[in-house]
């Protein structure tokens, strides 16, 4: 590099100094990943169009969807690539992950989970499920990557502690989760309605799970203001715009806290009596939270298997000659049947 390269690559260094990825040179395009996750019809669509500014209805989401966005991070920069993976079906079908989360990009993904605060009985179950089965492949990512690139693997799991300062007071007491993580709480509008208890209760949980992960957290809602912050925090992870250092933790408000500025001190015990707590019996500080959480919010009994949708009979992947010759083969299959069917019955076998 020449002098002039070398002063250019500082000053940008200097005028982005929360920025995880300064060493891509001037010039150098960069790809980042993000999978969106959560409840069925939480919003994740809804969210993605608008950090996209993409002025289109959303869609359900059946299975595993695709979608791309080019930024520039600044004026006659080339345009960097964030992909956008959303997984439909809620948790029923979380093995998909394993198709967008390879070793190969493990270094540029991030996650988000939306969790739909208009439904507290699924809350913990879907928040489990989804957080647990990604954890465990990227824990196999890693591992994989550990025989491969030894160097890669090593630097990731230092960065699951960039937000947390080693002399932050909760340093010993917290799980970073391996990737940069999101959870978004969506439809505000309707859980700024719940009992002012109920809130608090919901609040301090997902403040717990949140500052326990390392992860940002995020009230929104259809309010433009609300989708803005979330968009924020989205767009900081997907194209490396500045990362926002404002905090907001009022339950009688949207919470909006960055990873790293929350503390186990300020969030406070879980909300339940001393009694009830020492009856409780808990194995790790999340598990009592489950514990506390359910007690007030007990999981609903729901199967997503039996509501999951066959994307084949929905009308929005519609095509006219796939539809026409898929039927034709569904009619040639019942007819084998039913021939397979009426020989078997016509067989005469022989008794001895």
């Amino acid at each position: 590099d020449t002098l002039w390269d070398l002063a250019i690559a500082e000053v940008e260094k200097r005028e982005n100094p929360d920025d995880d990825d300064n060493d891509v040179k001037p010039g150098e395009v960069w790809e980042k990943s993000l999978l969106f996750m959560g409840n069925k019809n939480g919003g994740k669509t809804t969210i993605i169009l608008r950090c996209l500014e993409r002025e289109e209805s959303p869609k359900p989401t059946l299975a595993l969807e695709y979608t791309f966005g080019r930024r520039a991070r600044r004026p006659n920069t080339p345009k960097d690539v964030a992909h956008f993976w959303e997984l439909g079906g809620g948790t029923s079908l979380v093995e998909l992950i394993r198709i967008p989360i390879t070793s190969h990009n493990i270094r540029s993904f991030a996650v988000v989970l939306v969790l739909d605060l208009s439904k507290p009985n699924e809350l913990w179950t879907t928040m489990e499920s989804l957080l647990q089965v990604t954890r465990n492949h990227v824990k196999r990512v890693l591992t994989k990557l550990e025989r491969t690139n030894p160097e890669v693997a090593a630097e990731i799991k230092e960065r699951m502690w960039n937000d947390l300062r080693r002399d932050h007071p909760d340093y010993a007491l917290v799980d970073p989760f391996p990737i940069p993580l999101v959870i978004i709480g969506s439809k505000y509008d309707i859980f700024n309605e719940f009992d002012s208890e109920m809130r608090k209760i919901i609040s301090k949980t997902l403040r717990f799970v949140s500052h326990y992960y390392g992860a940002s957290l995020v009230f929104t809602s259809k309010s433009e203001a609300l989708l803005l912050k979330a968009r924020a925090v989205i767009n900081h992870l997907a194209f490396g715009y500045d990362k926002s250092k404002s905090v907001s933790v009022d339950p009688s408000k949207p919470l909006f806290i960055p990873a790293g500025l929350d503390s186990m001190s300020q969030i406070g015990p879980p909300p339940a009596s001393d009694s009830d707590l020492g009856k409780m019996r808990a194995n790790t500080p999340l598990e009592l939270w489950k514990k506390v959480f359910e007690k007030t919010f007990p999981p609903k009994s729901f199967c997503d298997l039996q509501d999951t949708k066959d994307p084949a009979q929905d009308s929005q992947y519609a095509e006219y000659e796939v539809d026409a010759m898929r039927a034709q083969k569904n009619q040639e299959l019942e007819q084998y049947k039913r021939n397979a069917s009426k020989s078997w019955k016509e067989m005469d076998f022989d008794s001895n």
